[in-house]
C-alpha cells in the first residue's frame, strides 16, 4: 500500500550509540501490516534502570494492539510501526513491563570533551541481540498497562498476532538477560508471579547473568574511530563483512557495526546518492523531494538486519561500500525504484558490475517513477528511425566526429558521445606558422588514422544518445560558438569506437554535472578504459616524449612542388592517403613515406570546377560540379591510394603534380597511360553516347 502524510517523531537511542534527531518529514512506504493504530506524542528512550514513576496512571484496559517491530532499541525497549492508511506508519515506543535489562554502550557527546564513553553494562547486547534476532521485521501484538505523565508507555508483547504466541518478557527472564522489577510486584497478578517463577530458574540453572564471573566477557570492545580510514580499507580486501545496520542516515548512508570486532564505521553506498536531509541554520532538518521515501525504503530492508558489507574504498576519508542482504542488493533497489541516482564518481568502484546501475536507472527513468517523475530523455523527440540507424563513414573529421551517408543519401555529421579528441595545451606558440590541428596537436593524428583505418567506406551502427543544443558566442563570454551537435555511440562489428579510442589514449572522457543525462550511454565503459589507458601509459597518458610530425605541404608552393618532383618521379608508384577533395579531378594528398602534402590533378580529364573566389567577384559554380566532387569524394576521400606521377605541361598550373590515380584493391594500374589512352576508355565513351553528366549539353 502506498501513501504520503507528514509526522514527526524523535528516537534518542543512548544505548546503541544511534543519534536520530527529531524532524518534519513526508514518507511513502511499500509494507504490509495489518492493523493501524495512532501515534501517541513524541517517544522517549526508556530509562531502564529506574521503575515506572510514582506519577504513572494506570491505562484503561485497550483491546490487543498490533505492529511490525521496526527497531529494538535495548533489551526491554522496542519501537512498533503501524499500518499506512493514505500515509507512512505511525510508530510507539514499547517498554517491557515488570523487567529490566543492562544499559548498553553510549558514546560521550562531541561537544562535551570531559566525559569519557560509557560501556556496556554485562549482557546489556546479549539481551538487545536476543530481541532483534527475534522480533526485528515481526508481527507482534501488545497491550499497554502503564502511561507515564510524559508519554512512555509500558505493556506486554507477545510475537505473533495474539496472545498464545511467546511472551517477550518471560523468553528474556528464562534465558537470563533480564531481571525482574520485584517492588511493584502484586500478588494477585499471576503475569507478575511467572516471570518471578521463570527468574528463580534461571537463577538455578545459572543463566545468562546468573552464571558465575559477573558476566565481564560479554562486554563489547566498540571502537567509534578509525584512525587511518583508507588503511582499514585496503586491510579488507573487498571480501564480505558481516554486520549489522544499527542506524539509517539517508537513504544511501548507513551506520555499521562490523562484526566481530565491533567497529562503528559510516558507509555510503557506491555508486548513487540518495535525496538528503539539509540541516538548515536554525537547526532544523528540510528534507529533498523524496528523501523521506528513500530513508524509509532502505530503513524498512536493511534497520538492524544481518548483511554483509563490502568495503570497497575510502577517498577523502569517506568510506564507500556496497551492502549485500540476502534477500538483494540495496543498490539495485534504490535505483530501480527511483529513489537514487547514479554517481560516476563512486560507480568507478563499484565491484557487482555498475552496468547493473545504469540498468536499474534506466528503468526508472522510462517508468518516470519518484525522482524521475517529471524525466524527459535526450531523444524522447526523435523517431525511432532517426535515433538508431546504419550509415556508411565517408569522411573522419579530427577524431571526435564523422561524416555518414545515410540510406537517403544524406550526408551527416556525427559526433562521438563524451569523449574529447586531443587538444592543445595554451595558445599556439609559433604565431608566424599556419597552425594544422591534425598534425600540430599532439595525438591527433594517430587518432584520425586509428579511426580511418578501422572504419572508413565501411557501414557503422549509429545510436544517438543525445542532441547538444548550439551555443553562440558573446562579448562577455569565452565560450566558442557550436552548431547543433548529434552525438551518438558508433560501433562496428560490436565495438564502440569512443572507448576503442580511449583505451588507445588518443582521447579523453568528459566529465559531467551530476545532474546531466546528457551522455554516452556507454558512459561507464568509457571511464573504465580511460582508467586502464592511464595505468598503462597509453598515448595521451604516456610520460614519453610526444610525437611530432613534420609534413611539408607543397600545395600552394611553385618552388617546393620543383624541388620535390624529381623525388616523388623517382619513386615510381607512391603510397599516399586523400586528403581533402577541392574538386572532381583536384585532390590533395599526403604522402606518408615523403611527409608532404601535394595537389593532384587527375591525368587526361577535367571536371567541371565548383564556384570559388577570385580577385573580381565569386565565380558562379560550372554544371554538374557538385554531383563531380560528390562522386570523387565517396569513391577516394580519406583512401589509401597509389599515384604514379608524370610532369605537368600546363601553364596555367605551373605549382600543381599532375598524376593518374588509383584506389588500391579497385582501380591498380601498372603504368600510366597517355591522353589517347584515357580518351580510348569505355567508361569515357559510355558517358559521351549516353550523354551523362557533362555530355548531357554537349554535340
Amino acid at each position: 500500500m502506498h501513501g504520503t502524510v507528514c509526522f514527526r517523531y524523535s528516537v534518542c537511542s543512548q544505548l546503541s550509540s544511534l543519534f536520530l534527531l527529531g524532524f518534519n518529514r513526508t514518507v511513502t512506504l511499500d509494507s504490509r501490516l495489518l492493523t493501524c493504530f495512532p501515534l501517541n506524542g513524541v517517544s522517549n528512550f526508556v530509562d531502564m534502570a529506574s521503575s515506572v514513576s510514582a506519577q504513572a496512571n494506570p491505562a484503561p484496559v485497550a483491546a490487543l494492539q498490533r505492529g511490525i517491530v521496526k527497531m529494538v532499541l535495548s533489551g526491554c525497549a522496542i519501537i512498533v510501526r503501524g499500518q499506512p492508511r493514505g500515509g507512512p506508519p505511525p510508530e510507539r515506543q514499547i517498554n517491557l513491563s515488570n523487567i529490566r535489562t543492562g544499559a548498553l554502550a553510549r558514546r560521550a557527546p562531541q561537544s562535551q570533551p570531559d566525559q569519557k564513553d560509557t560501556p556496556d553494562e554485562p549482557y546489556a547486547f546479549q539481551a538487545r541481540e536476543f530481541l532483534r534476532k527475534m522480533l526485528i521485521g515481526k508481527e507482534v501484538c501488545f497491550t499497554v498497562e502503564v502511561k507515564t505523565a510524559l508519554g512512555r508507555e509500558y505493556g506486554m508483547v507477545y510475537l505473533g498476532r495474539d496472545t498464545t504466541g511467546e511472551n517477550i518478557a518471560e523468553s528474556l527472564v528464562n534465558e537470563g538477560l533480564a531481571t525482574v522489577r520485584r517492588e511493584g510486584i502484586r500478588g494477585n497478578n499471576p503475569d507478575q508471579a511467572r516471570l518471578c517463577d521463570l527468574e528463580d530458574q534461571a537463577k538455578a540453572s545459572k543463566k545468562g547473568m546468573w552464571t558465575e564471573g559477573g558476566g565481564t566477557n560479554t562486554v563489547r570492545d566498540l571502537k567509534y574511530i578509525i584512525e587511518n580510514p583508507r588503511n582499514f580499507v585496503d586491510s579488507m580486501h573487498q571480501k564480505p563483512v558481516n554486520a549489522v545496520i544499527e542506524h539509517v542516515r539517508d537513504g544511501s548512508v548507513v551506520r555499521a557495526l562490523l562484526l566481530p570486532d565491533y567497529y562503528l564505521v559510516t558507509v555510503m553506498l557506491s555508486g548513487v546518492k540518495c535525496p538528503t536531509f539539509k540541516r538548515e541554520a536554525d537547526g532544523t532538518e528540510s528534507p529533498e523531494p523524496f528523501a523521506a521515501e528513500a530513508k524509509f525504503f532502505t530503513e524498512s530492508r536493511l534497520l538492524q538486519r544481518d548483511v554483509q558489507i563490502i568495503l570497497e574504498s575510502c577517498p577523502n576519508q569517506v568510506i564507500l561500500g556496497t551492502v549485500l542482504h540476502p534477500n538483494g542488493n540495496i543498490t539495485e533497489l534504490l535505483l530501480k525504484e527511483g529513489f537514487a541516482r547514479c554517481v560516476d564518481w563512486s560507480m568507478a568502484v563499484y565491484t557487482q558490475g555498475a552496468e547493473k546501475l545504469r540498468a536499474g536507472e534506466k528503468s526508472a527513468k522510462e517508468r518516470k517513477v519518484r525522482i524521475w517523475k517529471d524525466y524527459v530523455a535526450p531523444t524522447a523527440n526523435m523517431d525511432q528511425k532517426d535515433r538508431q540507424f546504419v550509415a556508411k563513414v565517408m569522411q573522419v573529421v579530427n577524431a571526435d566526429a564523422v561524416v555518414v551517408k545515410l540510406n537517403s543519401g544524406e550526408y551527416k555529421t556525427i559526433h562521438l558521445s563524451s569523449i574529447r579528441p586531443p587538444r592543445i595545451e595554451g595558445e599556439n606558440k609559433d604565431k608566424d606558422k599556419r597552425f594544422r590541428p591534425i598534425y600540430d596537436i599532439p595525438y591527433m593524428f594517430e587518432a584520425r588514422e586509428f579511426m580511418r583505418k578501422k572504419i572508413i567506406g565501411k557501414k557503422v551502427n549509429v545510436t544517438v544518445d543525445y542532441i547538444r543544443a548550439a551555443t553562440s558566442s558573446s562579448e562577455t563570454s569565452t565560450i566558442p560558438a557550436f552548431a547543433e551537435r548529434t552525438c551518438a555511440t558508433v560501433t562496428i562489428g560490436g565495438i564502440n569506437i569512443a572507448e576503442a579510442l580511449v583505451s588507445k589514449g588518443f582521447a579523453t572522457v568528459i566529465r559531467y554535472r551530476q545532474d546531466d543525462d546528457q551522455r554516452s550511454s556507454h558512459y561507464d565503459e568509457l571511464l573504465a578504459a580511460e582508467a586502464r589507458a592511464i595505468k598503462n601509459g597509453k598515448g595521451l597518458h604516456s610520460k614519453k616524449e610526444v610525437p611530432i610530425h613534420r609534413v611539408a605541404d607543397i600545395s600552394g608552393e611553385t618552388q617546393k612542388a620543383k624541388q620535390f618532383l624529381p623525388f616523388l618521379q623517382r619513386a615510381g608508384r607512391s603510397e599516399a592517403v586523400v586528403e581533402y577533395v577541392f574538386s572532381g579531378s583536384r585532390l590533395k594528398l599526403y604522402m606518408p613515406k615523403e611527409t608532404c602534402l601535394i595537389t593532384f590533378l587527375l591525368a587526361g580529364i577535367e571536371c567541371p570546377r565548383g564556384s570559388r573566389n577570385m580577385p573580381g567577384g565569386m565565380q558562379v559554380a560550372e554544371p554538374f560540379s557538385d554531383e563531380a566532387m560528390a562522386f570523387t569524394k565517396e569513391l577516394v576521400l580519406q583512401r589509401e591510394v597509389s599515384s604514379t606521377l608524370i610532369l605537368s605541361s600546363l601553364p596555367s598550373c605551373p605549382s600543381a603534380i599532375h598524376p593518374f590515380l588509383t584506389v588500391r584493391g579497385e582501380m591498380i594500374r601498372s603504368s600510366t597511360p597517355s591522353i589517347d589512352q584515357i580518351h580510348r576508355t569505355p567508361q569515357l565513351n559510355n558517358g559521351r553516347a549516353e550523354r551523362r553528366g557533362d555530355w548531357e549539353d554537349r554535340r
